[in-house]
């Protein structure tokens, strides 16, 4: 599926609840505040930085220390190797240490170059260099994640 074919950002009531349109997962979901920074970010990665959305999953379903966990999204290479973790939380949310931390362990399990952090208000990206991650001063475009360094 192509970009231009994707609709982003329709919404609608259903059951007396805002919904959106995914395009991603190709269903409505409840339009709770993290779900619009999330619908925002999904957007960002596929039409301004160019992830095919077909390389994007959306709730990603990980283990963290025997834990059921779900990364809000992950993006893959071709390989189908984790390229980076993105972790949305809703616009009123500080991006604490405490926010920071999950998404290093969601980071820690599934080990993708970069990790990207955000509130729809600030971003923050990481690259992973060794056994650390190096803040980045942009967000990375999809050639720039599968480009081997």
């Amino acid at each position: 599926m192509g970009t231009t074919s994707l609709i982003w950002f329709k919404t609608e009531e259903r059951d007396g609840r805002m919904t959106v349109f995914d395009p991603l997962r190709r269903r409505w979901v409840v339009l709770t505040p993290e779900e619009e920074v999330r619908q925002k970010t999904l957007y960002l990665l596929v039409e301004h930085l160019g992830v095919p959305a077909g390389r994007v999953a959306v709730e990603y379903s990980l283990k963290v220390n025997g834990q059921d966990k779900r990364a809000d999204a992950v993006v893959f290479g071709g390989a189908g190797e984790p390229l980076m973790v993105v972790e949305c939380k809703a616009a009123t949310v500080a991006l604490t240490d405490v926010v920071l931390d999950q998404a290093v362990r969601y980071h820690s399990v599934i080990q993708p170059r970069y990790l990207l952090l955000t509130n729809g208000n600030t971003f923050y990206c990481y690259k992973a260099e060794g056994q650390s991650l190096q803040p980045l001063d942009h967000l990375p475009t999809y050639a720039e994640m599968i480009a081997l360094r």
